[in-house]
């Protein structure tokens, strides 16, 4: 893979020095190094974005789960999705929320509290990249299904991850579309604990880059199962349309493995492809086809108001 990193890395240089100037001129100098990591954020947001469209999307117009019928809802699912992974999500946490979570991490270490390295807690056996990638894979792959147990069982979450459910029409451009207050809570736990349990950036780059693309395919309207082996080993398309259905109730909250659904028992492997939605229909009724509109009643919902 050193060929791909070498080539990445060319395209994020180039990226860089066209914005560089751009930032001394309006006195943002300072933000270089802030800069530098944006342009790695939306060079992996262009990759993905590239194999939705050349890869996916083929998947979903041969094997279709169910026939397309409301363009109108998938066209804001497709600006979700340019919004988080082209970085727009990330720059407003940036300005917004960052400074706060730095000037926290500062305390602690001026304190003396280190960062815990959860791949140094067996030496020798986690020797090596790919160990250490691995293990970090899957811690936060497993607070990452806890973490989806708990939009769906603490109400006033549910109230905002409601509106990700709410899609009718799912498919590859559904993974994003979320209350934005859903999603700066899930980002934020999930930057704390990574940061905590001593998760390298360029690690958490491709785990997170890595969980997208997999939940992009997860969504899809595509007539995929792995088998019977496979469907316990990745989360497959069905394995997650199973957790969208209307009809199989709470079950199926693995983002990348369901060993934590078989672990914990909430794993359903059926074999049918349901309508998706959610059963209060009447909660959801007409949220909108614009993005706005859809953030506006979320955030009614959340107050008690809708």
């Amino acid at each position: 893979m050193n060929w791909f990193s070498d080539v990445f890395a060319a395209f994020q240089q180039q990226l860089f020095e066209l914005v560089a100037p751009w930032l001394y001129q309006l006195g943002m100098g300072n933000l270089l190094e802030d800069a530098y990591a944006a342009s790695t954020w939306l060079l992996v947001g262009i990759i993905q974005i590239a194999v939705l469209l050349l890869v996916i999307g083929p998947l979903q117009r041969w094997r279709p789960a169910e026939p397309v019928t409301d363009h109108a809802t998938i066209r804001t699912d497709v600006i979700y999705t340019l919004v988080h992974r082209l970085g727009l999500f990330r720059v407003a946490l940036f300005f917004t929320l960052e400074p706060i979570f730095n000037s926290s991490i500062g305390v602690l270490r001026t304190a003396g509290v280190g960062t815990f390295h959860l791949d140094q807690v067996w030496p020798g056996v986690t020797d090596g990249a790919i160990a250490s990638f691995l293990i970090y894979l899957l811690a936060m792959d497993l607070a990452a299904y806890w973490l989806h147990r708990g939009q769906h069982r603490i109400s006033f979450w549910w109230r905002l991850h409601s509106l990700h459910h709410s899609q009718r029409q799912m498919t590859m451009w559904s993974d994003n579309r979320n209350h934005l207050l859903d999603d700066v809570l899930v980002s934020v736990l999930l930057v704390v604990l990574a940061q905590l349990m001593g998760v390298a950036p360029e690690q958490f780059i491709v785990i997170v880059a890595l969980t997208q693309l997999s939940e992009s395919l997860q969504h899809a309207n595509l007539r995929l199962s792995f088998g019977r082996i496979g469907e316990r080993l990745w989360v497959s398309p069905l394995f997650h349309r199973v957790h969208h259905s209307i009809q199989s109730g709470e079950s199926n909250y693995g983002v990348l493995l369901p060993w934590w659904d078989q672990l914990f028992g909430t794993a359903n492997f059926q074999a049918h492809y349901d309508p998706t939605g959610v059963k209060d229909a009447q909660m959801l009724l007409d949220d909108g086809i614009g993005l706005w509109s859809q953030q506006w009643r979320g955030f009614k919902r959340l107050l008690g108001r809708a």
